[in-house]
C-alpha cells in the first residue's frame, strides 16, 4: 500500500510518469521506499529547499503510523 501511495504521488507531480520506478524493501520493522524517477524531473520531486520531498515524507509517515509500521522514503538520482 505504501510503494502505490508514493508512485500515485510521484507520478502526479513528474512530466515522464511512465519513468517513475518504486521498490519498497521491507524491513522486521522498517520498510524502505526507494524512488527513482527521470534525470529531468528529479528537481520537481525533491521542490526547491526540500518542500516537496518533505511532504511526501510526511504523508507516508502518517500513512504507515496508521498501519502501526515505520517507513522511509529515499529519493535515489
Amino acid at each position: 500500500m505504501l510503494k502505490e501511495l508514493v508512485s500515485l504521488m510521484a507520478k502526479a507531480l513528474v512530466d515522464h510518469p511512465e519513468s517513475v520506478d518504486v521498490r519498497e524493501i521491507e524491513g522486521e520493522q522498517t520498510s524502505i521506499i526507494e524512488l527513482r524517477v527521470a534525470k529531468d524531473d528529479l528537481g520537481k520531486v525533491i521542490g526547491k529547499q526540500g518542500r516537496t520531498a518533505r511532504a511526501m515524507r510526511t504523508i507516508l509517515s502518517a500513512t504507515s503510523t496508521k498501519l502501526k509500521k515505520r517507513s522511509v522514503l529515499e529519493i535515489i538520482e
